[in-house]
């Protein structure tokens, strides 16, 4: 019986593959094109596509634990309804799910409260999952790291409220080792939610000064503008639907922060036995500066 990724060849979906290199576990990754994802040595590639029901099915043969991650899409929460009910159909209950922080909370942004939904169907038919709710991505600012640069300014307009953004790295080595131990268990374990969180709140003016730090010279926090946001994302990354959400993600980061449960950061530090990365180490990384 095998662990099987969703999402392989995505950013996070791709890291945890890789978790499993050596792991001595028969893991099977999802990905929807045959041979376009470079796989580890010992990785099965399944091709498949959550839209299909059929495709999904066949994909879940013989699967002993699953780890759920769905796009954000417009589709996103049927297809990962349907992934459940057919994972619960084949009697699989050893299952991590990636949500998001604050799921609850941000109930405008439709991606959020897509996610919640499923967190809710989880619950309800009382599946034993473990729930990863992550903060934002410390490797999505590797996307503007031109524009920090040529133009001196942060861009992103995460505000004041203070968010524990997180590196993916760090998220792909909570998500193995939950799938780890689920899959290893004598029996289903009992389910729980983590929040996966940075070690410390950053602000927009914090952050400016990590990367000020970093190129020795002032990088200003460009503020709070949503419009011009939504606008630079709706020309440059489309569509404009998605724009749409970001920019309601944004503005619940800029009233609500994105800050974790009292003892997330212990509890992440425990089961890791290490320090979580920081924000400054990744800045120093994208930057290609010694530590």
């Amino acid at each position: 019986m095998s662990i099987l990724v969703t999402g392989a060849s995505g950013t996070v979906g791709m890291q945890i593959v890789q978790r499993f290199a050596s792991s001595g576990v028969e893991v099977k990754a999802l990905v929807r094109a045959p041979g376009k994802t470079a796989l580890p040595s010992g990785v099965t590639e399944v091709v498949g596509d959550m839209s299909s029901a059929n495709s999904t099915r066949a994909a879940l043969s013989s699967v002993r634990t699953l780890f759920l991650l769905n796009a954000v899409i417009p589709d996103e929460v049927t297809q990962a309804l349907v992934t459940l009910n057919l994972a619960r159909d084949a009697g699989i209950e050893r299952i991590v799910y990636l949500s998001v922080i604050h799921a609850d909370l941000y109930t405008n942004v439709p991606h959020f409260t897509g996610k919640h939904t499923v967190e809710r169907m989880i619950e309800s038919l009382e599946m034993p999952a473990t729930i990863l709710r992550p903060a934002y991505f410390i490797q999505n600012d590797e996307r503007i790291k031109s524009v920090v640069e040529s133009y001196g300014i942060y861009p992103m307009p995460i505000g004041q409220a203070g968010a524990n953004m997180v590196d993916v790295r760090d998220i792909a080595d909570v998500a193995a080792a939950e799938l780890l131990a689920r899959h290893r268990a004598p029996n289903a374990l009992p389910g729980r939610t983590l929040d996966v969180v940075g070690p410390e709140a950053l602000t927009g003016e914090s952050v400016a000064r990590i990367w000020s730090e970093a190129l020795q010279r002032e990088i200003r926090y460009a503020g709070d503008d949503l419009d011009g946001f939504e606008q630079q994302l709706a020309a440059y990354d489309g569509p404009d639907w998605l724009a749409y959400d970001m920019r309601l993600m944004m503005a619940g980061i800029q009233s609500h922060g994105m800050r974790p449960v009292d003892d997330a950061v212990n509890v992440l530090t425990k089961m890791l036995g290490r320090p979580l990365r920081t924000y400054r180490d990744s800045v120093h990384e994208m930057l290609g500066l010694s530590q």
